[in-house]
């Protein structure tokens, strides 16, 4: 028995030991994804009242009745180890009578349950879909303004073809070379059998004019009768908390429409290695997450096909970006390997396979293009993002940092570039924390503290209006002010920072009670209280740490590649992914995520890597080019390095230990250091500090 299948099993058979010993001491956990938010509820609690006592957003609008539907969840089945849940169906109460009621007039689909009717029984984990969240998760990786050059890899060619006669016993399929060699100048071609099934009757219903689509000037992959003039393609970025679809046309080159969804992954794991983890318990586990993946795909390619006019059948073409654990997964790969060192891939190069292959139901004969890996945890997302910024054509040092539940980070130049993935984990997305939520309508994205009151003003998704604005209470009626997102997230900690409620170690400064009502006490330490509504929003001692772990995470892995090259400073910076899109540079430095440099020459990449799956699939000649850099970046294993650790310990201060930013303090006034106050102070001893993060 491999050593990997011996410690799952263990691991099982431990957690199994460990849930029976905690069911007879405890009320149960009810955990909520894709918010991440978890608690204990005795059993009998309605789904609907545990899930609102936490702030998780379910609609509802029969009261709890059973009656409209809304409110529909989906039980995941399995074990669980990142919570320690072994989930199941038989978790919650038996069918109710209005569920029954309910179910008899509109089928309910495998798995799913009213959450106003199913009451805890056992821990369980929920997934609510975002049919079911009366504020949708925000998807926002946007397709950026790009100028691309335009050379496709399909081509459209309108050709004449010869008649058979009695004189000249060629078959259709002949001629049809003959008249592309003739007019195009296209040789040796192979053409896909189902063209060829359909080829004789399309010839003849245009009367032998039509319209052919090849492939890489190699491959007839369409064929229509007549003139037949769109051709359409799909970028897909695949991340592990959403999926975005770009469709381009192939002629112009513009994208025509755009759709996201939440990766329904996520009901498996909020992380990469908990899913990871979920394949290695759950016999089927990765097969499941293929499945539900490939669904999402073909939902946003009939999505972005019915928003421009056309059928999916008309998309001819795809390229696909995602980091090593979602590109294995999409491709039907058990990423068990991931899990552990050496964490080898299956495949690090380019893939060209048929649609099909992956049950992606575009046109019947579409390829894909699945750009190439850079090594184990820096996958085909991280290609994309150096295809689209090329830092190797630049001689000024460039850092690139993807931000998400894993951050992966290219440092370098034209003459040498180095990368490493860093495990920030899913606190930055607002998992894991009290008030955190992901971004939706309602959700503080925006945060600004008084440094002589302590009082606070926010901005939320969905109002241009800060919270001290006249009107802001109207402008929000519809949304609420429901949690706090990511980018609210960094900015209110180092408002906290800043405003000397925390020091440098993070620690929360309790004497200030005295001076703010905000300043409040939480336990044995304090807490600074955001937002007093329907739902208190509180920064606790343990919310602030876990921006710390994964900061630091972020930091350390930038930092050992910076002495891989040997540099003690950046000239610039340029943050990809939906997140790093959307934060305060200037908070992310103060909070101490990034290194010190110019804050001009830090800025956003947008959807980095969608933008490189767009320009692989709309310039062929890009192709080859990220296949060759790609093997130039020396992978740096941040689990196997031991300057990782200390490096990630200077990193937990705020900005940080040692480091001066002297570019950063510029432009703000950063606080002298702070004692931390004494345990009587803090109403107990200080928290311990926790493990460092799993790397995703």
């Amino acid at each position: 028995m491999r050593f990997r299948e011996a410690v799952a099993k263990a691991a099982i058979a431990g957690d199994r030991l460990k849930y029976r010993r905690r069911m007879s001491t405890r009320d149960p956990l009810v955990v909520f994804t894709p918010s991440g938010k978890r608690g204990y509820f005795p059993v009998g609690t309605p789904l609907l009242q545990a899930a609102r006592s936490l702030g998780v957003d379910i609609d509802s609008v029969c009261g709890g009745r059973g009656l409209c539907g809304r409110c529909q969840v989906l039980v995941a089945e399995g074990e669980f180890a990142k919570h320690g849940v072994s989930s199941s169906s038989a978790s919650l109460s038996p069918f109710s009578e209005p569920e029954l009621r309910f179910s008899r007039r509109t089928a309910l689909a495998p798995g799913r349950r009213l959450s106003c009717s199913a009451c805890v029984e056992a821990d369980v984990v929920i997934d609510v879909p975002a049919s079911s969240q009366v504020h949708r998760q925000v998807v926002r990786k946007e397709a950026d303004v790009r100028a691309i050059e335009l050379n496709p890899v399909v081509r459209l060619h309108y050709v004449q073809v010869q008649q058979p006669d009695m004189h000249d016993p060629s078959g259709d399929l002949r001629r049809l070379y003959e008249a592309l060699e003739s007019e195009w100048k296209l040789t040796d071609l192979v053409c896909d059998l189902s063209v060829l099934q359909i080829l004789q009757r399309t010839l003849r219903a245009g009367s032998w004019q039509v319209t052919v689509a090849v492939h890489a000037a190699k491959q007839i992959i369409g064929v229509w009768a007549g003139l037949h003039d769109l051709s359409f393609g799909l970028a897909v970025d695949i991340g592990s908390t959403t999926i975005a679809a770009h469709l381009c046309d192939l002629q112009s080159g513009e994208v025509v429409a755009s759709a996201g969804v939440m990766n329904p992954q996520i009901r498996f794991g909020e992380d990469l290695m908990s899913r990871v983890s979920y394949s290695m318990m759950n016999p089927g586990g990765a097969a499941l997450m293929t499945g539900v993946v490939r669904e999402a795909l073909c939902g946003l390619a009939v999505d972005v096909a019915r928003q421009a006019g056309i059928s999916h059948e008309d998309i001819l073409e795809a390229t696909l970006v995602g980091n090593p654990i979602m590109h294995h997964l999409l491709l039907g790969i058990d990423p068990v390997e991931l899990g552990g060192a050496p964490f080898a891939l299956a495949v690090d190069h380019s893939l060209t396979l048929r649609a099909n292959i992956i049950d992606f139901k575009l046109h019947r004969n579409a390829r894909i293009y699945v750009l190439p890996c850079i090594a184990g945890h820096v996958g085909a997302d991280a290609a994309g993002m150096v295809l689209s910024e090329r830092p190797d054509l630049a001689d000024e040092m460039t850092l690139l940092v993807d931000v998400g539940t894993n951050a992966e980070i290219v440092l370098g130049n034209r003459l040498r570039l180095v990368a490493c993935s860093s495990p920030t984990g899913p606190a930055f997305e607002g998992a894991q924390i009290s008030c955190g939520q992901r971004a939706a309508p309602g959700a503080i994205e925006r945060v600004r503290i008084d440094r002589e009151t302590l009082e606070p003003r926010f901005k939320v998704i969905g109002s241009d209006l800060w919270s001290d604005d006249p009107g802001f209470g109207e402008a929000t009626t519809a949304t609420g002010v429901t949690g706090v997102c990511g980018s609210g997230i960094i900015e209110v900690i180092a408002e906290l920072y800043l405003a000397g409620i925390i020091n440098q170690d993070g620690v929360l400064d309790g004497r200030l009670s005295a001076r703010s009502p905000r300043v409040v006490e939480n336990g044995r330490t304090f807490a600074y209280l955001l937002h007093q509504g329907a739902v208190e929003m509180k920064i606790t001692q343990t919310d602030v740490r876990a921006i710390q772990l994964a900061k630091a995470a972020l930091y350390a892995g930038i930092a050992l590649l910076m002495e891989r090259l040997g540099v003690d400073h950046v000239d610039r910076i340029r943050l990809a992914g939906a997140f790093g899109s959307h934060i305060d540079v200037k908070y992310a430095i103060i909070l101490g995520m990034l290194p010190d440099c110019d804050l001009s020459q830090v800025r956003s990449a947008g959807n980095a890597a969608g933008t490189g799956a767009r320009i692989a699939l709309l310039d062929s000649t890009s192709r080859p080019v990220i296949e060759a850099l790609v093997r130039r970046i020396e992978k740096v294993e941040t689990a196997i390095e031991p300057r990782f650790q200390q490096l990630f310990v200077d990193a937990m201060a705020i900005p940080h230990k040692t480091a001066t930013y002297a570019n950063l303090r510029k432009v703000v006034d950063l606080p002298a250091p702070k004692e931390s106050s004494s345990q009587s102070q803090t109403r107990g001893r200080r928290p311990r500090r926790t493990d460092t993060p799993n790397a995703d």
